[in-house]
């Protein structure tokens, strides 16, 4: 059976067209390669080595190679591809040179202790640059998150980059946001003659390997769409988020890494906002016959809804990246991707 990404990994080849030859006879080290991002960036990187002959070598470094072996056998065990054991807080340097490093390894789960995501964003962000910096590496991409904004105010529809503002730093619960933004300081600070880094701040995504058993409203939805509904709203439903397909991201984050400038942010993501409650229904009709959808509680009357959406127009303006697929498409395809995985040797478990 084919890879059941074939069609997306297609677009995403020729969405790209001459930009991949900025990665023949390169040599990635990865970190962060068995998550969302580390496997739409494996999956389209490898997918174009293959039919382009790219000549690239995937170092990945993961807690668990094993595990990563039963997810994703096709991504674990292409030959342009070796992975490592090791916690991206110490792992032991890799010999040789690299040419581009992708550093993609944090955890944004709620039920992690803030001191251990702090750190491991933190901690982490500097191992890795400093590998880069050791390795030789030119190119450097780390995958920050709009939470480096802290709340979005009610009377701004589209967060941009030039906006000021910034998390809670006496909250707990701000530990993933406050890990990015020292993330991204550390960025600008090894930032040199020799090394580039760039930034992708990243906002709410849904397409395949998006988990269904975490805190993403999107993989909820569509978890509780496949076991029959009801689909459940754990809050009143009134936030405002918006969401970019798994291979619109790896066309972004690519060109970032390849064409983005040095400590200049780029926001990633979709600028088509809607409710979670919007979210929901839109979810629901994906399944037939249509699960009921049940809000938590009902919305306060004369609150404004809370937002997390994008202004993406420098980066669509300053690297000509789009977004192709909508959000019914988008659920679709994640969908049936989770309906299929178990049928196929080519998705993850």
């Amino acid at each position: 059976m084919g890879n059941p990404l074939a069609e997306d990994l297609d677009r995403v080849l020729a969405q790209m067209g001459p930009l991949w030859e900025g990665l023949r006879g390169a040599r990635v080290f990865l970190t962060g390669g068995t998550g969302f991002f580390g496997c739409w960036l494996l999956e389209t990187l490898l997918w174009a080595n293959d039919r382009q002959g790219l000549d690239v070598s995937v170092v990945l470094l993961t807690r668990n190679a094993q595990a990563f072996g039963g997810k994703a056998p096709h991504l674990s065990g292409h030959p342009a591809v070796s992975v490592v054991d090791g916690d991206v807080r110490t792992f032991p340097f890799v010999d040789g040179g690299f040419s581009h490093v992708i550093h993609a390894a944090t955890t944004s789960s709620a039920a992690v202790d803030p001191i251990l995501m702090f750190d491991t964003i933190v901690a982490g962000t500097r191992r890795a640059l400093e590998f880069a910096r050791r390795a030789g590496a030119s190119r450097f991409l780390f995958t920050s998150s709009g939470a480096v904004y802290g709340r979005q105010p009610v009377d701004l529809t589209h967060v941009p980059e030039a906006y000021q503002g910034g998390p809670d730093t006496c909250q707990p619960g701000h530990a993933y946001a406050e890990g990015k933004r020292a993330g991204e300081m550390l960025c600008a600070i090894y930032a040199d003659a020799r090394l580039q880094p760039t930034i992708a701040r990243c906002f709410t995504l849904v397409g395949p390997y998006l988990p269904l058993d975490a805190h993403f409203a999107a993989g909820s939805f569509i978890r509780d769409g496949l076991r029959g509904g009801p689909i459940c709203i754990a809050g009143d439903g009134t936030p405002h988020r918006s969401y970019l397909y798994g291979a619109d991201l790896a066309v972004w984050l690519w060109t970032i890494l390849l064409r983005g400038q040095p400590m200049r942010p780029y926001n990633v993501g979709s600028d088509a906002a809607l409710s979670i409650a919007e979210l929901a229904q839109r979810v629901a009709r994906q399944f037939t016959p249509q699960p009921e959808v049940r809000i938590a509680r009902p919305a306060s009357e004369g609150t404004a809804a809370e937002r997390y959406v994008p202004s993406t127009a420098r980066a669509r303006q300053e690297l000509g990246v789009t977004l192709t697929v909508d959000l019914d498409e988008a659920v679709t395809r994640t969908i049936e991707w989770h309906r299929r995985r178990d049928r196929s040797p080519y998705a993850g478990h």
